[in-house]
């Protein structure tokens, strides 16, 4: 993937080596899983993006809803000049390259983007979600509009779910940009909604919808960066396959229990995930990925 020549994005807050903290027990103060349970979950949240104390309290994902007032927990001093690292330089870069393509596409419907921040940590930070721990991975928290990113989880990526390459990690900042997409469009506060007056069942499904869309919308990020800068090289939309299906639903309820319970899916199965990137990638039109509303997923 091609990035080294393009800007850098100045919503990054990079608080590695602020101290962090090691708070214990998930988010959220709930707990009452065994410790098969804790991996299960710590496996899937890691892999997609959202915060295991809503796993573990069912089908809520959407913390927070639509566009929202609510103030933000103090949080630790950090920079907000981009960083110096190679690693923090390519969050930046893509992170700028997602506010290019969304304004112009925000535009060319008659709205504004208004960018979500990007918090690099290590080990733990706070959100307004709650406590952001490395083990949760990259999320969205729709509560004060960031990504939550520890850089440690690109080398899990390649390591524990052998999906390596920059453009797979792309697609990861740019799936959980896709969720604040949706939270500026008031999905997710819609959604919400909806979801309270399901069952778990019908609760999950339509999570799955959520994450299938964002994995849409990052297509779509990835169709328009490269009309526009041409970023993608021989293998990087192999790279962002192969991630969207190491991360299914599936895939991870084999890896960690042995087998996979398809009523308790969130986030999709890895040919869900990776035909819905796809989707988003081929014909670069926000309105081709409403799986929302889709008949089919």
């Amino acid at each position: 993937m091609r990035w080294e020549d393009f800007r850098r994005s100045s919503n990054v807050e990079d608080r590695r080596g602020s101290g962090g903290f090691s708070g214990g027990g998930l988010p959220g103060g709930r707990g009452g899983l065994g410790i098969g349970g804790l991996i299960i979950v710590g496996l899937i949240a890691w892999a997609t993006g959202i915060n295991p104390a809503v796993l573990i309290g069912g089908a809520e994902i959407l913390m927070g809803g639509g566009e929202t007032s609510q103030s933000a927990p103090q949080q630790p001093s950090a920079s907000r000049t981009p960083p110096q690292d190679q690693q923090g330089q390519f969050v930046s870069a893509v992170l700028a390259q997602t506010e290019d393509v969304w304004t112009q596409q925000f535009k060319a419907q008659g709205g504004t983007y208004r960018p979500p921040g990007l918090v690099l940590f290590t080990n733990g930070t706070r959100s307004a979600c709650g406590t952001a721990q490395s083990a949760m991975g990259p999320f969205y928290c729709p509560t004060d509009r960031k990504v939550y990113i520890d850089l440690a989880f690109f080398e899990e990526m390649k390591r524990r779910f052998r999906a390596p390459g920059d453009f797979a990690q792309a697609y990861v900042i740019a799936h959980e940009v896709g969720h604040h997409v949706e939270n500026q469009l008031g999905i997710l506060g819609e959604v919400q909604q909806r979801q309270r007056q399901l069952s778990r069942t019908e609760a999950n499904a339509l999570s799955v919808r959520v994450e299938l869309m964002a994995d849409c919308l990052a297509g779509v990020w990835a169709h328009h960066a490269n009309a526009q800068w041409r970023i993608l090289e021989d293998g990087d939309i192999e790279e962002a396959l192969n991630a969207a299906s190491a991360i299914g639903d599936d895939r991870l309820q084999k890896q960690a229990q042995g087998y996979a319970v398809p009523d308790s899916f969130t986030h999709g199965t890895s040919a869900q995930r990776a035909r819905w990137f796809k989707r988003g990638l081929d014909t670069g039109s926000m309105t081709q990925c409403n799986a929302i509303e889709s008949r089919s997923i």
